[in-house]
């Protein structure tokens, strides 16, 4: 009680310093509303330079177990006082668990890139922790129309995920789980007993730990004792490329559907295990903003998302009103965010028999932030996240009948819908990359989609699908919904305004071969045998004393060559196609094919054959063994068709300015996939280091004007090759490093017509290209298509990079035709101008090559299709030939 009337005299005392010496010089002629805002914010502010206890956050007049450490306890400072850094937060949830047992028990779902741990909590009542499995197992069936109706949902528990920061310098999700954590494991009283019984609660409290790790660890050793809230303070400018990414700088918020990342996947088994009804993703959002809580924009739902889907997330949303009203917090809602790409952790449950719900706070970036409303302070934000979590969870114990209903009626649903449905399953597979293949089907069984080997060989729309290397995708089945928004393309939509990507058509993003199934063509037939991914080189090699030659169709075929040059072998790339007699019949070899001769290296037969024979297995990729160098049709192995290959030294230009997910994409492609190390050049390291070690330079979209162009220049005409890609290459037209001209839009606004001022944000809106999914019709024969046997190539394309082609018929490999939209939004005028344009220019620029590649042939690591284009400009632009590439006037 005498610390409570010390804390109440400390903010007198503030207020009252307030009221005598600040008030009376604020000016007079201001609005008795704007001195009241002035008054109550500079109040807020000078309590909230004392740190904030427990009392701040909590619920009034709830007991706590005493044996409960509160967070301070154990991360040695109040709830908001600094940011915690993740080691921290962990800490605190392995003391929640072994405080209470009895309601807590602590799981391990996987560990980071940086191998941090990704710590779940599974907080319920005693008695349903003795019936943890079969709650679990019961709330499976319920999803199963085979099973669904025998469950009776009067007593069974609702399964709520809360998910915090997913992106890690929007902290004050993960923050506030210090509380949640607390209340849930330390409150007491007939209202949380109820709550726990009804519930069961996935706590998850980092999405993102090496991105909360980053930017705490920024925020606090930037942290005044006197606290500086000027926005142009170091404290809230992180440095490139800030804690919001993970390890490889991803948005691992969009990630949930392709599930390239560790944590992703780790996540995702968690996820399916329990089929959650509803998932709460916390967020932060610009620091003028007030709180947002889903319902998003309505027009922006994708149709996949049922009705009710979003009828249950405006029920919730009452409670979210009540709960922000009750402490006095702003909030707004159906307005900015949408519901459309399947990939974000707020959307994703949607597809899955659950309620995904989005919780964006207008951020304090640091511990206390001048904004448009006051000063925003961190405890603020903490306090709302955590009270939006209360809301939530008072939500789905009210309503946990209608939710276990619908999450039976989705799915009883989705069989009906699939039954009827025109499309009745898809077939896909590459009989030359079984690599990307298996790749695929590990992605569909990630989403618990049933994958059946293809039972016999067919033929549709003009594709010959093999038995031995194609796969099956039934529509009728649990996950519907999933399949759907997986091989559908969209081409129809309700609005022209989008949040985030418009189309992901994975197999396109793949590269894959492709075709729906109908009634027409669909049977049982086709099933084959329950599909098991494998990375596995089915094909034997045997040693030879003349050569071997590596095909290069495969997606591992880059890392297996770079390997191979690694150990300091020889390697020459076949530039035209051939034909060879071996044992077993004669073989055609496509140009790219990789030719390791025997006697030209240093190291015996023997030595040279385990390496080749590691890396065969390494990577699943084909060599075949050569015992002469006389062709049956096209040229000898001698020929000079075959040209010497130099190993890559690679440098990739990051830091300010540069975009962090763009590089990213292309350090995981290189350093996970690829296994090839790349040096990350900061700008001002650039114009310092010795560039001669490097053969290979990459620039992403950015801005590099701090960039010394001459000495970039100087190295591309003594024989280096840039890579630009998107933005990059404006930047390096304009500096006369690149020979491209662009296409411009037209206006899609006539000057002689007078708008109203409230269209602007739609019209204008509609000219952004979010991100659509385009085919470029291709040269085969040149080197920077080895490899490819598609039809088109499918491109990702996010910027309104539109080059026309050159003028030298050679010197633009990648091109678009009349009509190259596969999927996605695109406005008139957009779909216009990209028309008839080049995906990829070569420019000759003295003994160098500049490719410009103008979308992302890389995007968020899923976008396969574009990858053999990538590692062809990195191991083959030095020899594309001069003519070829020179620019025509």
């Amino acid at each position: 009680m005498r610390l409570k009337m010390m804390d109440g005299f400390i903010k007198f005392c503030y207020f009252n310093f307030f009221i005598v010496h600040i008030f009376p010089k604020i000016s007079k002629l201001s609005a008795m509303r704007k001195l009241t805002c002035t008054v109550v914010s500079f109040f807020i502010f000078f309590i909230s330079l004392k740190a904030q206890n427990l009392e701040y956050y909590l619920p009034e007049n709830v007991a706590y177990n005493p044996s409960v450490p509160k967070p301070k306890d154990i991360i040695y400072h109040e709830v908001g006082e600094f940011h915690v850094t993740h080691d921290r937060l962990v800490n605190y949830m392995k003391a929640i668990a072994m405080a209470a047992p009895e309601r807590v028990k602590l799981e391990t779902m996987g560990f980071t890139y940086e191998k941090r741990p990704q710590v779940l909590l599974i907080i319920t009542s005693p008695k349903n922790q003795q019936l943890l499995e079969e709650i679990r197992q019961q709330h499976l069936m319920l999803s199963n129309p085979q099973s669904s109706s025998a469950i009776n949902i009067e007593k069974m528990p609702i399964v709520v995920w809360i998910g915090h920061s997913i992106h890690g310098n929007e902290p004050s999700g993960s923050n506030a789980s210090l509380l949640s954590a607390y209340y849930l494991a330390a409150a007491e009283g007939k209202e949380i007993d109820e709550l726990l019984e009804n519930v069961v609660i996935l706590f998850d409290p980092s999405f993102n730990p090496d991105g909360l790790q980053r930017f705490s660890t920024w925020a606090n050793q930037h942290k005044s004792k006197n606290l500086v809230t000027n926005p142009s303070s170091r404290e809230f400018n992180e440095v490139w490329p800030g804690g919001r990414f993970n390890h490889y700088w991803f948005d691992i918020n969009r990630d949930w559907l392709p599930s390239v990342h560790v944590e992703s996947q780790n996540r995702l088994k968690w996820f399916h295990q329990w089929s959650p009804n509803i998932l709460t993703d916390h967020h932060e959002q610009g620091s003028n903003a007030s709180f947002f809580f889903q319902p998003g924009v309505p027009a922006r739902v994708n149709p996949l998302t049922p009705e009710k889907n979003q009828e249950l997330t405006a029920k919730l949303g009452v409670y979210h009103a009540k709960f922000l009203d009750k402490i006095g917090s702003l909030y707004f809602t159906k307005e900015s965010y949408d519901d459309f790409y399947y990939g974000k952790g707020s959307t994703y449950p949607d597809i899955n028999g659950g309620i995904g719900i989005l919780f964006e706070q207008a951020s304090s970036r640091g511990h206390a932030q001048e904004t448009t409303n006051g000063i925003l302070n961190f405890p603020f934000t903490i306090k709302n996240q955590f009270t939006a979590t209360l809301s939530t969870l008072e939500g789905a114990k009210e309503l946990r009948k209608e939710f276990l209903n619908w999450q039976r009626d989705f799915f009883v649903n989705s069989i009906t819908e699939a039954s009827s449905a025109s499309v009745k399953g898809y077939v896909f597979g590459d009989a030359k990359d079984a690599v990307k293949t298996n790749l695929f089907l590990q992605m569909l069984q990630r989403h618990q989609i049933k994958v059946y080997e293809l039972g016999k060989e067919i033929q549709v729309d003009g594709l010959k699908f093999q038995k031995e290397s194609c796969f099956v995708v039934p529509s009728n089945q649990l996950q519907y919904k999933v399949i759907r928004t997986i091989f559908d393309k969209t081409l129809n939509y309700k609005d022209s305004l989008f949040y985030d990507i418009t189309a992901w058509t994975m197999p396109l993003a793949f590269g894959l071969n492709y075709s729906e199934l109908t009634s027409l063509n669909y049977n049982d037939g086709l099933l084959g045998n329950f599909a098991v991914s494998s990375n596995k080189n089915s094909t034997s090699i045997h040693k030879s004393d003349y050569a071997y030659l590596m095909d290069w169709n495969n997606l591992n075929a880059p890392a297996a060559l770079f390997e191979l040059q690694t150990a300091g072998l020889i390697t020459k790339v076949a530039t035209t196609p051939f034909e060879l007699g071996l044992s077993g019949g004669k073989k055609q070899f496509e140009n790219g094919s990789i030719l390791i001769p025997v006697k030209m290296q240093s190291l015996t037969s023997e030595k040279l054959f385990e390496i080749i024979e590691t890396v065969s297995k390494k990577y699943a990729v084909k060599f075949t063994e050569i015992n002469s160098g006389s062709s049956t049709a096209g040229v000898d192995l001698g020929s000079s068709k075959f040209i010497s290959l130099s190993k890559p030294n690679l440098a990739l230009i990051v830091g300010a300015g540069v975009s962090a997910t763009d590089a990213g994409e292309i350090w995981h492609l290189l350093d996970q996939r690829m296994n090839i190390p790349t040096t990350h050049l900061e700008i001002t390291s650039f114009n310092q280091t010795d560039l001669s070690k490097y053969n290979n330079i990459i620039m992403v979209g950015g801005n590099y004007n701090s960039l010394n162009k001459e000495k970039l220049k100087t190295w591309i005409q003594e024989g280096g090759v840039l890579i630009v890609n998107q933005e990059a290459i404006s930047w390096a037209a304009q500096n006369g490093i690149a020979d491209v001209k662009f296409k411009k839009m037209k206006n899609p606004i006539d000057s002689t017509v007078q708008v109203n001022y409230n269209k602007r944000e739609q019209i204008d809106g509609a000219q952004q290209m979010s991100g659509a999914i385009f085919g470029a019709q291709y040269d085969a024969t040149h080197p920077l298509a080895y490899g490819y046997s598609q039809k088109t190539i499918s491109l990702f394309k996010a910027n309104k990079v539109f080059m026309e082609k050159s003028k030298n018929p050679y010197a633009s490999p990648f091109y678009y035709g009349s009509s190259p939209l596969q999927s996605g939004w695109v406005s008139k005028e957009n779909k216009e101008t990209i028309k008839n344009t080049a995906a990829v220019i070569v420019n000759t620029v003295g003994a160098g090559r500049v490719i410009n590649i103008a979308d992302n042939t890389n995007f968020r690591a899923f976008w396969l299709g574009g990858t053999k284009l990538f590692m062809n400009a990195i191991f083959f632009g030095n020899i594309i030939d001069a003519a070829s590439a020179r620019s025509e006037e």
